[in-house]
C-alpha cells in the first residue's frame, strides 16, 4: 500500500496508507482532509480537490491532460507549479511517500 502524506497550511501532517487504484481526493476525504471538498465526486469538473505536489514528487506523477489542466485555472487558491487536482492522482507504487500540500 502506498503511503500518502499531506501537509496543512498550518504544517499539521496527516499521513495515511492508500490502497492501490484510490484516487488521493478519495483518500483524503476518507482521513477527514479539510480543504478537499471534492464536490463532483471526481469527475473531473469542479476543481475543489486542488492540492500541490511537493516538488520532489512531480516527476513521479502522470502528466496531466488537457482538462485537468483547464480546471487549475479556476481554483480558488493560486495555481503553482506542483498544482493538480488529486481526483486525478492515482496511488500506487510510485506514490509511495508522496507529499501533497493542502491550500487554504
Amino acid at each position: 500500500m502506498p503511503q500518502v502524506h499531506w501537509i496543512m497550511r498550518n504544517g499539521d501532517r496527516v499521513s495515511d496508507d492508500v490502497n492501490d487504484g484510490t484516487n488521493l481526493m478519495d483518500a483524503a476525504q476518507m482521513n477527514g482532509i479539510p480543504g478537499i471538498a471534492g464536490e463532483c465526486g471526481g469527475c473531473l469538473s469542479c476543481a475543489t480537490c486542488h492540492v500541490y505536489v511537493d516538488e520532489a514528487w512531480l516527476a513521479a506523477c502522470p502528466p496531466m491532460d488537457e482538462v485537468e489542466n483547464a480546471m487549475l485555472d479556476i481554483v480558488t487558491s493560486p495555481r503553482q507549479s506542483g498544482s493538480r487536482l488529486s481526483c486525478q492522482l492515482i496511488a500506487s507504487p510510485a506514490l509511495d511517500g508522496i507529499v501533497l500540500h493542502v491550500p487554504d
